[in-house]
């Protein structure tokens, strides 16, 4: 009893037991980024290999996807077990400041594409920039590209994205008060609401008037949108998790620190929407002619 007392912990922090996770999951990128590479250029191994890479198709990033998957499944399920004992509030301020951080750093990931955009948009006609007036024809948008109408499918997505965060914001209310059926009706919707915006996304990409590799205006536009595509895509699962969480009562008034982290990435990712619809879809468009399907 006087050894189990002493190893017992006397400190409110969480040091983490030894996981096999990390590992595989580091496994599962290496082997995601060399899948993706054969697929984007199956002639890496040279023209004698080049018809039988490219037969296997979307095929290449499966064993890396597959293992990816798998190790969030697991390592996921080892935090969520953690943080019902072991997320103590020390711990809990701990993961909110790395959160906020986390948060901050995506800030700065969607800056370099605002940049890009706003660097080209505004500055269509720079000589001074080697390529740009062959890149732009000296007007913003390019000459031939013919954007979205912005109060069409963008602006329904805005409505889609406004809305799940007032969802999301009624599941947090909901959780502070205990009261568990509401935080799971808030957090059934936030999902429905994520998953139809990537719907509407999709089908906005599919009757897109350009494509990826048409200049400047579609190589920015795809990137920064696709990007925030995928971080809602992201935030879904996250709340899907969330919502999954819920139904089993593990989110009590002071102790739901998995909730905020998904309510706050999701809120971010709102935001950065709105910035995408102002900046890209409306002042973008400029006076160039509206694709019309």
């Amino acid at each position: 009893m006087a050894a189990a007392e002493h190893a017992a912990q006397k400190h409110p922090y969480h040091l983490v037991d030894p996981s096999v996770w990390p590992l595989v999951g580091s496994i599962g990128g290496v082997a995601l980024a060399f899948g993706a590479a054969l697929f984007m250029h199956p002639d890496m191994f040279g023209a004698a290999h080049k018809d039988s890479i490219a037969a296997l198709g979307p095929w290449k990033v499966a064993p890396g996807l597959l293992i990816i998957l798998t190790t969030m499944w697991f390592w996921w399920k080892d935090v969520i077990r953690e943080s019902r004992t072991y997320h103590t509030p020390v711990v809990q301020l701990g993961l909110r400041y790395g959160m906020i951080l986390f948060i901050t750093s995506e800030v700065f990931f969607f800056l370099a594409f605002f940049w890009a955009f706003f660097d080209a948009s505004l500055y269509p006609g720079a000589a001074n920039m080697p390529g740009r007036v062959e890149a732009t024809g000296g007007v913003w948008p390019p000459k031939g590209i013919h954007p979205f109408d912005p109060f069409d499918l963008p602006l329904m997505n805005t409505l889609i994205l406004l809305t799940s965060g007032t969802t999301v914001t009624w599941a947090h209310h909901a959780i502070l008060e205990g009261d568990q059926k509401n935080a799971v009706r808030g957090l059934l919707l936030t999902v429905v609401l994520g998953a139809f915006f990537t719907c509407v996304q999709a089908y906005e990409y599919a009757h897109a008037a350009f494509g990826f590799r048409e200049g400047i205006y579609p190589s920015v536009f795809y990137m920064a949108t696709g990007f925030h595509g995928f971080h809602v895509i992201v935030g879904t699962i996250f709340l899907t998790v969330c919502l999954f969480r819920a139904m089993k009562g593990h989110f009590k008034p002071d102790h739901h620190f998995g909730f905020e982290a998904a309510a706050w990435y999701w809120h971010f990712v709102d935001v950065v929407w709105l910035f995408l619809f102002f900046a890209i879809y409306w002042w973008g468009k400029g006076n160039a002619a509206i694709a019309v399907h």
